[in-house]
């Protein structure tokens, strides 16, 4: 059951270079005679001095061979935060072998780290690592399409991937709060970053003793947390993995609960928008910026000159009164706080001071606003906030106000509202260090040969796509221009939402990465595009995937649901 997750050119000289520099691609190993007897001999477990940091090892819990299957569509399956029921299927699957098991702690009160590893028959050569969502506490299977994947292109398994995921060290505990494993501090170390590694290094060695030799490249692609989970791979494993898509990372962790934690204590009392307020913020929104691209089409394409134009103050209510279709004050200084930036008093990871406020992106009255991506999903809820966290209260207080709670504070017990970040400096930096995956120094994965690519949606409430673009600038500062163009790309997609709805948003990002890694061929601006979600998947719409800092205009004449139609300006 497969819950779908989901770009500027270099130089000549750059790209000959690359390609002379490419290995060639892995070697396609034969299938097994006995693929069932090959599947059932990898129980064995897995020593310690095989996984590359401090466990126990690993138990296999069961080594299952799975016959093939095909697609189907599965509407009714729908994960704990859920897309749009057209983007849910059970793709189709090759002979395999599923293995899953458990990575042993080194505290015995620690919980294990659960994971799943999916060996093909006729295996690519390749290794692939999917990443998890929110606080994980779910077994990712490593069965799933890639985030933003075209549901009309073969899975990765199908592909001829090994296929990889795991809970990250936890599992959720109906009734608990998401962050409640933090309070162990193997397990926020697992969900950091360590759980991540020591997965991947079990299922290399399984590959090598499924296939007898190991991957020839490894690839990791995530989306939100996963996407965090992808750079901080890079980040602190930089000989790990060959190729990393982080789509919508939530890079500045501490910084956006933080945010989002404030976010939230607007959302108390009078300063609470219902989703009719929320729709009345982005149609004013559309009034002022839509058309800045050439085309009034429900998507703001130049973000930043919108960014500049917005004034709310037509939609403050007249004569003291209140109405869906207007804002009190209180509710215009919550709309301005979530577009404004999070000041920290001090600096933590990296010298980061601050967290970038949500941009204006139109997303407030598509269809995203009543989606798991959406503003009233993420930042005002259904109810106005409350302590703690009710059925209707936005993610942004359930997640923010919760790891302020479990991870700054260190209280199960304590009001995120008297939270001070002055009061809790050693921690919060502690934490930081840990969780934010925003370090620019990425000399050794460029060094080992990785390719790097981050994509934001302009119109995601989840987190802030600015500080993916910010952090992207910090790398080409640290890195200079011509060496950040040889293995980073940065694209985004005005009107999409957290989880893509809003604007075309697939794109077969796995062709992308395995392309520039072993063919040299660095990516250029792409196409995004929507999919009718039974076969033939008929293509209903696309978009230029532009290259930051680059955004789609409309050319002024053309089929306003075509790619062609438009160009990538900067």
């Amino acid at each position: 059951m497969i819950a779908r997750g989901v770009g500027w050119a270099g130089g000549l000289v750059l790209f000959l270079s690359a390609c002379t520099s490419v290995a060639p691609p892995p070697v396609t190993v034969a299938p097994a005679a006995n693929p069932r007897a090959a599947c059932e001999a990898l129980i064995a477990p897995i020593l310690a001095t095989s996984i590359g940091l401090p466990t126990r090892g690993a138990v296999i819990d069961s080594a299952m061979f799975v016959a093939a299957s095909e697609w189907k569509p599965a509407p009714e399956l729908l994960p704990s935060v859920p897309p749009a029921p057209d983007r849910v299927i059970v793709p189709a699957m090759p002979a395999h072998c599923e293995v899953t098991g458990v990575v042993s702690p080194v505290d015995a009160n620690a919980p294990p780290i659960r994971f799943q590893v999916n060996l093909p028959n006729e295996w690519n050569g390749r290794l692939l690592q999917l990443g998890g969502g929110g606080f994980n506490g779910v077994l990712v299977t490593g069965l799933a399409l890639p985030p933003d994947a075209r549901i009309d292109r073969p899975s990765p398994l199908m592909r001829g991937f090994v296929t990889a995921g795991t809970d990250s060290g936890h599992a959720n505990v109906p009734g608990a709060p998401p962050q409640a494993f933090a309070l162990n501090a193997e397990a926020l170390e697992n969900f950091a970053h360590a759980s991540y590694k020591k997965v991947r290094d079990v299922a290399v060695e399984l590959v090598k003793r499924r296939y007898g030799r190991p991957p020839g490249r490894l690839y990791y692609m995530g989306s939100s947390e996963g996407g965090r989970e992808g750079l901080t791979m890079a980040q602190r494993y930089p000989n790990d993995y060959d190729g990393i898509f982080a789509r919508v990372p939530v890079i500045g962790f501490v910084g956006l609960q933080l945010a989002g934690t404030r976010v939230g204590e607007t959302q108390m009392g009078a300063g609470w928008l219902s989703p009719a307020q929320v729709k009345a913020v982005g149609d004013a929104v559309l009034a002022q910026c839509d058309t800045l691209d050439g085309l009034a089409d429900g998507i703001v394409s130049d973000v930043e000159s919108c960014r500049a134009r917005v004034d709310l103050a037509s939609l403050r209510c007249p004569n003291g009164g209140r109405g869906d279709g207007c804002l009190v004050d209180a509710q215009l200084e919550a709309v301005r706080t979530i577009h404004a930036r999070y000041e920290l008093p001090f600096p933590v990871a990296n010298g980061l001071t601050s967290y970038p406020g949500w941009a204006w992106g139109g997303g407030e009255a598509a269809p995203g606003t009543a989606s798991a991506g959406g503003w009233t999903s993420w930042l005002s809820g259904r109810a106005p906030q409350t302590v703690p966290p009710g059925p209707g209260s936005a993610n942004a207080w359930v997640f923010g106000s919760g790891t302020v709670r479990y991870l700054y504070m260190g209280d199960a017990t304590a009001d995120p509202r008297r939270f001070d970040p002055r009061r809790h400096e050693e921690r919060v930096r502690r934490m930081s260090a840990l969780l934010d995956s925003t370090d620019p120094n990425l000399h050794a994965f460029r060094a080992h040969g990785g390719k790097l690519v981050i994509a934001e949606h302009l119109a995601d409430y989840a987190q802030s796509p600015y500080m993916g673009i910010e952090y992207w600038r910090s790398v080409v500062a640290r890195m200079g221009e011509p060496s950040t163009e040889e293995f980073l790309r940065l694209y985004t997609t005005p009107g999409a939402d957290h989880i893509g709805l809003g604007a075309p948003v697939d794109v077969d990002m796995l062709d992308v990465l395995v392309d520039w890694v072993e063919r040299g061929r660095a990516p250029q601006d792409l196409m995004q595009v929507s999919l009718a979600p039974t076969p033939p998947f008929r293509e209903t719409r696309s978009r230029p995937m532009c290259r930051y800092p680059g955004w789609p205009r409309y050319r002024g004449s053309g089929d306003p649901e075509r790619s062609s139609s438009f160009e990538c300006v900067r």
